[in-house]
C-alpha cells in the first residue's frame, strides 16, 4: 500500500533593509560625498586653468581629507544619537523598577494598540516581562533592537572607506585622460560612478532604482557644474 506523501514545508524568507540602515546609510552617504566632492574639486580647478599635477594633487587632497572628515563627522552624529538611546534604555530600568505594574499596563496597551484583544495583550505582557521585561520594553515601546542599535565605529569606518574608495574613480579617470578632455572625463566618470550607486543604494534599500539613480545625478551634475563656472570664472580672474 502506498502510503500518503507528507505535505512538503518550505522556508520563506524575505530579505529586508531592517538591520543594516546604519552601515547602508554611512556607505551610500560617504560613496555619494567621495564622488561628488572630489570631481567637484578637481573640476573647479581644472577649470581655472590649472596643470595636471595640481589638479590631481587637489583630489588627492580630497581624498584624504574628505575620508578623516567623513568618519569624524559619522563617529560624532552616531554616538550622539547612541548616547540617546542608552539615556532612554536607564531612563526604562529606572521606571520598571520604580513603577513594574504600571509598566506592564503600558506593555499590554502598545500591543492592544497592535490589535490584540485586551485579555491577550496583557497575558503577553505578562509573558513577555517574565522572559526579559527590560528586552521587552526596549524592544516594542522604544522601537531598539539589536540589530537597529546605533554603532559609531561602524559608521565610521564604512563611511571612511566608501568614501575613498569612491574618491579613486575620478582620480583614476582624470590620469587617463588626455589634457584637453580632463573636466568631461571627471564628470563623466564621476556621473557614472553617481549612476550605478544610486542602482545599488536602490537595491539594497529595496527602493525604486530609477528614482535613487536620478536624484544623485541630479545633484551631483548640479554641483559638478557650479564647480566648473567658478572655476573658470577664477581662472578668468587670474586669482
Amino acid at each position: 500500500m502506498t502510503k500518503p506523501r507528507l505535505a512538503q514545508t518550505h522556508s520563506h524568507h524575505e530579505p529586508h533593509a531592517t538591520g543594516r540602515e546604519g552601515w547602508l546609510r554611512a556607505g551610500v552617504l560617504g560613496a555619494d560625498d567621495g564622488l561628488v566632492s572630489t570631481a567637484c574639486l578637481m573640476i573647479g580647478v581644472a577649470a581655472s586653468a590649472a596643470s595636471t599635477s595640481a589638479t590631481l594633487l587637489a583630489g588627492l587632497a580630497g581624498l584624504v581629507a574628505g575620508s578623516l572628515s567623513m568618519a569624524a563627522g559619522e563617529y560624532v552624529s552616531v554616538s550622539s544619537q547612541r548616547d540617546t538611546e542608552e539615556a532612554n534604555i536607564a531612563q526604562e530600568r529606572r521606571e520598571l523598577a520604580a513603577n513594574p505594574k504600571d509598566e506592564l499596563r503600558e506593555l499590554a496597551l502598545i500591543y492592544e494598540k497592535r490589535g490584540l484583544d485586551p485579555v491577550l495583550a496583557q497575558e503577553v505582557a505578562r509573558q513577555l516581562s517574565g522572559h526579559d521585561v527590560l528586552e521587552a520594553h526596549v524592544r516594542d515601546e522604544l522601537g531598539l533592537s539589536d540589530t537597529t542599535r546605533a554603532r559609531p565605529l561602524q559608521a565610521a569606518a564604512v563611511s571612511a572607506g566608501s568614501f575613498a574608495l569612491a574618491a579613486i574613480l575620478p582620480i583614476a579617470a582624470m590620469l587617463l585622460a588626455a589634457p584637453g578632455l580632463r573636466i568631461p572625463v571627471i564628470a563623466g566618470s564621476a556621473l557614472a560612478g553617481l549612476g550605478l550607486l544610486g542602482v545599488a543604494g536602490g537595491h539594497l534599500a529595496q527602493a525604486r532604482k530609477s528614482r535613487a539613480a536620478l536624484r544623485v545625478l541630479l545633484g551631483g551634475g548640479l554641483a559638478m557644474g557650479v564647480s566648473a563656472l567658478i572655476g573658470r570664472l577664477l581662472g578668468v580672474a587670474g586669482l
